[in-house]
């Protein structure tokens, strides 16, 4: 039977390496983005690659809770009429700001990071699961270890540091990946986060050195930490998707679930925030409260 792998963000960096190995991996694959120009582009660099299956690209603005809606209605649709499973769920998009802004009402890092792919994996998960065994992997990122851990409201306390935010944001997606594993066991959907490590993509090039990304404290530090970042940033978007096209593919990972596969592409441990039932449940208290899953 064709194995189906759905990748979001996946028309540059690190969601198209991703695509490329699912489809060099017998996947036929589709990419979500914003740009058409782009999604065609991608669709066209992994078809030149003569995978078994082509490759297709669908249009949704995943910073819009409304086209994620739309977006997972037309991946059910269409896996209820063709009869194929939906075999992977690749949640890759993510984003970081420089200034605070809102998508919404809500803060953009929330949305983007967390929010978009938490509404997308709920209301796939009935085509997931009738799909078993499948997988869901979610992109996380080093970053949670600098995020304040306090989820009361989907802002935290404090000035605005689009690094420290997007980390926040993150963690709020790692700590519902590994409650979310919890939830879904024995139902034949496993649930892993992929960690790329550094990697040189659009997001990265640049960004750090925006004293509106990172805090005055961290500023005060990048000297001691500038090289070393600046290495961790400078490989290639191809090497940072291993992470995930493992989480993906690896067959060592059948009928395993919850667990976070570092850059060097096997299981590490989870950051502690992630892993806290308190963080858990009050992320799924703003998950629901801001994302429901009816649209209103």
């Amino acid at each position: 039977m064709k194995r189906t792998a759905v990748v979001t963000a996946g028309t540059a960096g690190i969601g198209l390496e991703t695509a490329l190995g699912l489809a060099a991996a017998g996947f036929s694959v589709t990419i979500v983005g914003r740009d058409a120009g782009r999604g065609e582009g991608a669709v066209g660099r992994i078809n030149a690659t003569e995978p078994a299956h082509p490759a297709r690209f669908l249009s949704a603005d995943l910073a819009a809770l409304d086209e994620v809606r739309a977006l997972a209605d037309r991946i059910t649709s269409e896996h209820a009429a063709s009869g194929e499973p939906l075999t992977v769920l690749v949640n890759n998009v993510g984003a970081m700001f420089a200034d605070r802004r809102d998508l919404s009402g809500v803060e953009a890092s929330f949305v983007v990071n967390h929010l978009s792919p938490y509404l997308l994996t709920e209301l796939l998960l009935p085509t997931l699961t009738a799909g078993a065994p499948s997988r869901i992997v979610n992109v996380t990122t080093g970053a949670v270890v600098a995020a304040k851990r306090v989820f009361d409201a989907v802002e935290p306390p404090g000035g605005y540091y689009g690094f420290h935010w997007y980390g926040r944001a993150k963690l709020a997606n790692l700590a519902y990946t590994l409650d979310l594993a919890a939830r879904l066991g024995g139902t034949g959907v496993s649930v892993f986060a992929a960690d790329p490590g550094g990697a040189a993509t659009e997001m990265t090039n640049g960004t750090m050195a925006d004293p509106k990304i990172v805090s005055p404290a961290l500023r005060l530090l990048w000297p001691l930490v500038r090289r070393k970042f600046e290495r961790s940033t400078s490989g290639p978007a191809s090497t940072a998707a291993r992470s995930s096209i493992t989480a993906a593919t690896d067959d060592a990972l059948t009928g395993r679930t919850g667990i976070v596969i570092g850059a060097e592409t096997r299981p590490v441990a989870a950051p502690r925030g992630a892993t806290d039932p308190r963080v858990a449940e009050a992320v799924r208290r703003l998950s629901e409260r801001y994302a429901p899953l009816a649209a209103n």
